[in-house]
């Protein structure tokens, strides 16, 4: 596909692999090959573009898909309906609703929704009642995250109420599950924390296993998880950074250790290559002056784009020209819609013509990549999360809906 038709006029593009999901989710298969894989596709599939990823990871052979929020969830069911997915072999997981949530939509969409606390049963219950057809929920346990879930001291009111739903015929208790805090960290407090995670873990089950709920899956881990602490696998683990290519933790482990690789790259081509004076300030506030005469590249991308103003002044860019990949970095302030990039000294004195400054080291055109793949050149998104103060979570899954994805799959390797 030409980026014309891409873009429309839009100069950016996100460019996602659809291949390198799929070899990333085989890679955390592999890290847990008895289990069920659950594809996190939440926040827009962390900004890779929801629909194109959840076929993709279906396609790779992931057999759950999970979003957060549910008005998510009933998009997604919705874009598998359209592309001729059958319901059963695409179970949907969403995690967060509000009080006065259309939990009928939900049921009707067979989706799979979490329950912390009575309220959420309560209205649920009411929906399917309704219906006249039982909601498949999944218990939330509170093993130390603090956010939803059911504490150990508030479980067994639920425990109870659950199986009283159950009873009557309202709800299928499909499974329980929870998240860990701490399980991309390997310090001795960071190990110790999964611990208590699986030991409140494993307590919740004793409760719902005391009122007679049996949920049918567990699950625990997410890409952490999968990689580091097999004792969390259960019965299902959850894909999530790990399949867009990224370490949870490069401190611990970079994505190139791990085996994964990168699905998606931003660039966009430059809009205007000139030559500044020494001295000159580049964006708003002056915060960089040009330290010799320069050439300056501008590239049509800014915060307006889900570009972090906190990437000013340093986050690295690399622009492929005629003479090959030309490193820099970004100089002043990141802009709405726009940002500079540094393209080097330029010849002559001040005041000279840019017809005699030298040959550009890059011509309008010409394309920078911010990040994608380092094996192919690109910076990562690793760097500009540490550039920024950041982690590269937020790098991906902020890019804003204007700027278009292109999707692709490889010849196989």
């Amino acid at each position: 596909m030409e980026l014309s038709e891409v873009g429309r006029g839009y100069p950016s593009v996100a460019s996602v692999n659809l291949s390198a999901i799929a070899r990333n989710l085989a890679v955390l298969r592999a890290a847990s090959p008895t289990t069920i894989q659950m594809a996190i596709v939440k926040a827009n599939a962390y900004g890779h573009g929801l629909i194109p990823v959840a076929l993709a990871s279906l396609k790779a052979g992931a057999q759950w898909l999970g979003v957060a929020q549910l008005a998510e969830a009933l998009e997604l069911r919705a874009g598998l309906d359209e592309a001729g997915i059958a319901r059963k072999d695409a179970p949907i997981f969403a995690w967060i609703s509000a009080t006065g949530t259309d939990f009928t939509a939900a049921i009707e969409a067979d989706i799979d929704l979490s329950v912390s606390w009575t309220w959420v049963l309560d209205e649920i219950c009411a929906a399917a009642r309704a219906l006249g057809r039982p909601a498949r929920v999944h218990v939330k346990i509170d093993t130390g995250m603090s956010r939803a879930g059911s504490t150990l001291a508030d479980l067994p009111e639920l425990a109870q109420a659950l199986r009283g739903a159950q009873d009557q015929g309202l709800i299928e208790v499909v499974g329980a599950w929870s998240h860990m805090s701490r399980a991309d960290d390997p310090s001795p407090s960071g190990e110790e924390s999964t611990r208590s995670h699986v030991k409140i873990f494993e307590e919740g089950l004793r409760i719902l296993a005391q009122a007679g709920v049996r949920p049918q899956i567990r699950h625990l881990a997410a890409t952490s998880g999968i990689l580091w602490h097999p004792e969390t696998h259960y019965d299902m683990v959850r894909a999530g950074i790990g399949m867009y290519g990224l370490s949870p933790d490069p401190s611990v482990k970079s994505a190139r250790q791990l085996g994964v690789e990168a699905a998606m790259t931003l660039s966009a081509p430059l809009t205007s290559v000139k030559v500044i004076e020494e001295g000159t300030p580049a964006s708003y506030g002056g915060t960089w002056q040009a330290p010799t005469r320069r050439w300056i590249g501008l590239v049509p991308l800014g915060y307006g784009d889900g570009i972090l103003r906190a990437s000013s002044n340093g986050a690295p860019v690399v622009v492929e020209t005629e003479r090959g990949l030309f490193p820099t970095q970004i100089v002043g302030r990141v802009c709405m819609d726009q940002f500079m990039i540094d393209l080097g000294p330029a010849e002559g004195e001040a005041g000279t013509p840019t017809s005699a400054s030298g040959r550009p080291p890059a011509h309008v055109g010409d394309r920078a990549f911010l990040f994608g793949d380092p094996e192919k050149g690109c910076p990562s998104a690793d760097k500009w999360a540490l550039h920024a103060g950041t982690i590269n979570y937020e790098i991906v899954t902020r890019l804003g809906e204007r700027i278009p994805r292109n999707y692709h799959y490889e010849e196989e390797r």
